[in-house]
């Protein structure tokens, strides 16, 4: 490789940041940086893959902020991909395919749904069409889990 190719790469303990007065304004600082050619990042942040480290919820905040979040592997295929499922489905802030429970589904199903997904509130829908949003805080008290309707 060319010496002019090698690029300067820096981690966590190789900064310092210190506070102070700045003569540049935050608007004025442009951020951005290329993970790999198809990965554009808004702050050069990439999270460690360690299983104490990163998961979806870390990813999806990371992507918030313009960085990334690398999910670890000391996963089951099974549970990276749901890992990488909640990353896909929190993508600009806004849930593109959410989960959604018709009128017909208990609320036993609610329950479960939420706790699998780990969300707090469920659309529900009929037809494709929103009638209600079911939140955590609306079952809460509910004791008619098992109950059909």
């Amino acid at each position: 490789m060319l010496e002019k190719e090698i690029r300067l790469g820096l981690t966590y303990d190789d900064v310092v940041l210190v506070p102070a007065k700045s003569q540049v304004l935050p608007s004025e600082v442009d951020t951005r940086t290329r993970l790999s050619r198809n990965i554009q990042l808004n702050i050069p942040i990439v999270s460690a893959a360690m299983d104490t480290v990163t998961e979806a919820r870390l990813a999806i905040a990371m992507a918030q902020e313009g960085g990334i979040g690398i999910v670890h592997r000391v996963l089951s295929p099974v549970d990276q991909a749901a890992e990488i499922d909640r990353v896909k489905k929190s993508e600009s802030g806004m849930i593109l395919d959410p989960i959604t429970i018709s009128p017909d589904q208990t609320i036993r199903d609610a329950h479960d749904l939420m706790a699998k997904y780990r969300i707090s509130g469920i659309p529900v829908t009929k037809a494709g069409k929103l009638v209600g949003i079911l939140t955590n805080r609306d079952l809460r008290f509910e004791s008619r889990r098992s109950e059909e309707h």
